[in-house]
């Protein structure tokens, strides 16, 4: 029986090879009416993509890096697979990449450890703009996350709308000392998008921060760092009746300290994490967050990397995406 071939599907879509294969390859610039009539035409004829005749012809592999540090933190085990299942729905397949640390993650962004793919998503812990200019950028890369690269096309999280509001949010009900379990070597002073929506809220507020009351873990993706932090924050015999976390997996290694301590959640300390992964809506009591949007960020970030994969070449692009806030037990107002 004779394989259908890309000119059968034109035929019987009524349009031009091109057309179809511009389908294929998930390039915009098709009417939605178009792409549908091809898709049905690719179902009547029975024809199917052959992946390796497609990359000699094109000089693509329809395949995506997404790069992300690590796994197990939930935030980017749950990231990675919206990715993967976003870039699916446009054709493309996936390759799953591990950069722990600064040179891995430039190396997957200039194409040492890439090369093999079309393009690069990448979910960064370090990444600088100034870490590409050793090195142009060989194929197209989009950040997704951390603080813009010029360069690059970027999603800028709304980290600072979201931890404004989780800290508006504790203060509003009643709390007025606010732990902060941060990340870094103790002593660095806390800074970035999230620490300035903590300052933020408690101006508004007309309340100062104590800083005796910044708590600092080794490895913000561990919940172990936040076990530790509370527990070394608790030894310094400081009162707080709230802690505000970076993220959820340190609010998950506090809950499990103040549990250990005999200190009541929320009843005597209100908890809350960044993130809003799915493993919070489990914990005992279960944890107040905040939602950074990632359907969004995710529909962004796929969206810029198919318009450089169809030809865009213009300047780095920026979208700033929302954030709101997720009220469960761990953040019930004071008694």
């Amino acid at each position: 029986m004779r394989r259908a071939t890309l000119d059968d599907v034109a035929a019987r879509a009524g349009v031009s090879a091109k057309t179809v294969s511009n389908v294929l390859l998930g390039r915009p610039n098709v009417s939605s009416a178009t792409r549908e009539r091809v898709q049905t035409a690719v179902a009547e004829v029975g024809y199917a993509v052959n992946p390796a005749g497609r990359g000699l012809v094109s000089g693509r592999t329809g395949r995506v890096a997404v790069v992300v540090p690590n796994l197990y933190q939930p935030y980017f085990a749950e990231l990675a697979e919206r990715l993967i299942l976003a870039l699916s729905d446009r054709g493309l397949t996936s390759t799953l990449r591990i950069a722990h640390g600064r040179a891995a993650e430039r190396d997957a962004a200039l194409g040492v450890t890439t090369r093999d793919v079309d393009g690069v998503i990448v979910c960064p812990h370090h990444f600088t703009g100034e870490m590409l200019l050793a090195g142009g950028v060989s194929r197209p890369v989009v950040q997704l996350g951390g603080a813009p690269t010029p360069v690059l096309d970027c999603v800028v999280m709304g980290e600072h709308i979201g931890f404004e509001a989780v800290t508006r949010h504790l203060l509003a009900t009643g709390r007025r000392r606010i732990a902060l379990v941060w990340n870094g070597p103790e002593g660095v002073h806390p800074q970035g998008a999230r620490y300035a929506g903590y300052l933020a809220a408690h101006e508004a507020f007309g309340v100062h921060p104590d800083e005796a009351l910044v708590a600092f873990g080794s490895d913000w993706d561990r919940r172990a760092s936040g076990y530790e932090a509370m527990v070394g924050l608790q030894r310094t015999g400081a009162t707080f009746d709230a802690v505000a976390c970076m993220n959820d997996a340190l609010a998950i290694g506090v809950l499990r300290a103040l549990r250990s301590g005999g200190v009541r959640v929320p009843d005597d300390v209100a908890v809350t994490g960044f993130d809003d992964t799915d493993e919070g809506e489990f914990t005992t009591p279960s944890l107040s967050s905040v939602s950074p949007e990632q359907g969004e960020m995710v529909d962004a970030a796929v969206r810029m990397l198919v318009d450089r994969l169809g030809g865009y070449d213009g300047a780095g692009r920026e979208v700033r995406t929302g954030a709101h806030l997720v009220i469960r037990d761990s953040s019930a107002p004071a008694s």
